[in-house]
């Protein structure tokens, strides 16, 4: 009588099984980012809102880089175009969320990409904006450091728990914790003022202050201060529109 041999019993991944900290749907999106070695496995995967979320990190180098050019030549061009860059940003982190609603393609992949866009965009663009039209002493670069550092921590947090945070029937949050990152575009509308009128470098209003000698700071900076602490808050709660 023949044996037929078994056929040998596949060892189990670690990817088949999901774990318990994501969803089947999330587990699956995780999958086929690693289930091929192609080199635009990455690419492939990206939907719509995916590239828009790109655009919003892309206005936020661009933004950047402006204003280093804007250092290098002193031509008011690249300040304006750095301002603008910022809510067109802006625009595009609007849409990003409607679009993956709308063709329901959230992701986890699109959920980071989205933090990280907004990081650069509203977080680094503003406060390098700052450093570039005058804030530019010791402790200035200290509070717009901790602006960002707000920030950052503020997108983790949200990664975080948005998962078991309310949620509307659209799949939206009912509430952010904290004022959200894009508000910062407020303190960009006031530097645009500023430019407008001459009022940046040596002409920032308020001055300078130095409470400790030796270690001077714009009054103005101190808007960045305020923004990053309301950033971080635990008890602020707003509305998600």
């Amino acid at each position: 009588m023949s044996h037929r041999p078994k056929p040998a019993r596949q060892a189990t991944s670690e990817l088949e099984v999901p774990p318990t900290t994501i969803s089947k749907k999330q587990f699956q999106q995780v999958k086929n980012l690693t289930k091929d070695d192609g080199h635009f496995n990455l690419v492939r995967n990206f939907n719509l809102a995916d590239v828009i979320t790109l655009c919003n990190g892309a206005c936020g180098a661009l933004s950047i880089f402006s204003n280093l050019r804007y250092l290098i030549t002193h031509d008011p061009y690249y300040l304006w175009f750095a301002m603008a860059c910022i809510p067109l940003g802006f625009t595009f982190d609007v849409f990003d969320g409607r679009v993956a609603r709308w063709r329901q393609t959230s992701s986890i992949l699109g959920q980071e990409l989205d933090s990280l866009a907004d990081a650069i965009s509203f977080g680094m663009a503003p406060a390098v904006l700052a450093f570039v039209v005058g804030m530019q002493s010791f402790l200035d670069t200290v509070v717009l450091t901790c602006f960002v550092c707000c920030g950052i921590a503020r997108l983790a947090r949200y990664n975080a728990t948005v998962a078991i945070l309310p949620h509307d029937n659209s799949g939206k949050v009912a509430y952010f914790e904290g004022t959200p990152i894009p508000t910062s575009i407020t303190l960009v509308g006031v530097i645009a003022y500023l430019v407008h009128h001459g009022q940046i470098g040596h002409q920032l209003p308020g001055g300078v202050i130095e409470i400790i000698p030796g270690y001077p700071f714009h009054a103005l900076v101190v808007m960045f201060g305020i923004s990053g602490t309301l950033m971080v808050s635990k008890s602020l709660k707003i509305p998600k529109l």
